[in-house]
């Protein structure tokens, strides 16, 4: 194995432990959150979220790569290791979606009923509130966290899962390569 080989491979090892790893723990921790109602938190874990989940696209593209650099690309197992990688990756869009929903709907439950009804979504998960005196903006109402983005959360735990349990096996076909 030449230099070039080996150093593709740690780099892509190094890539996986340092986005993998933190992506699943911030959607992980996702469902706590939200059940909580502390949106602060809930919009740091989106943002690590986006953040990692970009990130760990380099570990796709240099996998591939080390695949063709040691001439194992066509393996059935690197081939199932890659379709498993991608369909994780578009669970993770769909599970961002979902942790903007959720920080929506907190924050229509965090105001007054009268400024949620009037309150409009941005793109990027912020609400923007209509002129007026704030009644109660920062303070949850009382009986409404428990079911606000109760639907998120339940899908944000399902998928996320399901997402840790494909990485499990990527890592086996990883290590034990069939």
């Amino acid at each position: 194995m030449s230099f070039t080989d080996r150093l593709v491979l740690w780099l892509h090892i190094g890539f996986a432990v340092f986005t993998i790893g933190p992506v699943a723990l911030a959607i992980s921790s996702t469902p706590r959150y939200i059940r909580k109602g502390d949106v602060a938190i809930l919009r740091y874990l989106t943002r690590i979220t986006t953040i990692f989940t970009a990130g760990s696209l380099a570990v796709l593209i240099l996998g591939i790569v080390a695949g063709q650099l040691l001439h194992e690309l066509s393996k059935p197992w690197l081939t199932a290791a890659m379709t498993l990688f991608v369909v994780a990756l578009v669970l993770l869009v769909l599970i961002i979606r979902d942790q903007r929903k959720a920080v929506r709907a907190l924050d229509a439950s965090a105001l007054s009923p009268a400024a949620a009804e009037l309150a409009t979504a941005s793109d990027d998960g912020t609400l923007a509130v209509p002129a007026g005196p704030p009644e109660s903006a920062t303070t949850l109402l009382a009986g409404q966290v428990p079911h606000a983005a109760s639907v998120e959360r339940g899908r944000i735990a399902a998928m996320g899962g399901v997402v840790n349990l494909i990485w499990l096996v990527v890592l086996a076909l990883m290590v034990w390569r069939p």
